[in-house]
């Protein structure tokens, strides 16, 4: 089974994410991020097997360590391979080091296969649409609503989860950083 360690926003921030996505389906062009019922989040890492107690304390651990920090969304941002549509954060150090922070903590898991998620390759994103099981229209109209319709944005990153990715995703847990 494979799973992921996700990183979320605050309640605000998750609806204003949430309802871009939204109106992608809206305007009927695809619904398969809906489809998935993940919250907006960015993916820290990503392993092929883990143990679902022994992860959920490390994160507790790590989670106990970590404050909340502010999450400043500024650009909108396309993986033309996989037709998937995000929107990034403004990245600073604290960023990146609580990221590698993470990896350490996590190093006994095999992330073998997920490459782009390690430090120092890490492309920080929270998908809005995937149109990759779509015509190849649908990209580049969902592309230019998402443009046209995103608005800079701050708010805050409050808790990290560890998620199953099954279709759809199932959340194992969420642990609140601390304030």
């Amino acid at each position: 089974m494979q799973y992921a360690i996700e990183l979320y926003y605050d309640k605000e921030t998750e609806k204003k994410l949430f309802a871009l996505a939204q109106k992608v389906a809206d305007e009927k062009l695809s619904t398969k991020f809906l489809e998935w019922k993940t919250r907006p989040h960015l993916t820290l890492a990503c392993f092929n097997d883990v143990d679902e107690a022994k992860c959920t304390e490390l994160l507790k651990e790590f989670a106990d360590d970590h404050k909340v920090m502010p999450a400043y969304i500024g650009s909108v941002g396309m993986f033309n391979d996989t037709k998937t549509i995000f929107v990034s954060p403004m990245m600073n150090k604290s960023m990146y080091q609580f990221h590698g922070e993470l990896h350490t903590a996590l190093k006994d898991f095999d992330s073998v296969g997920w490459e782009w998620y390690w430090p120092d390759r890490w492309v920080p994103h929270c998908t809005i649409a995937l149109t990759n099981e779509d015509a190849d229209e649908v990209f580049y109209k969902a592309s230019d609503l998402i443009l046209h319709e995103f608005k800079k944005m701050a708010g805050e990153f409050t808790a990290i989860g560890l998620t199953k990715i099954t279709f759809p995703v199932k959340e194992i847990c969420t642990i609140e950083l601390c304030r």
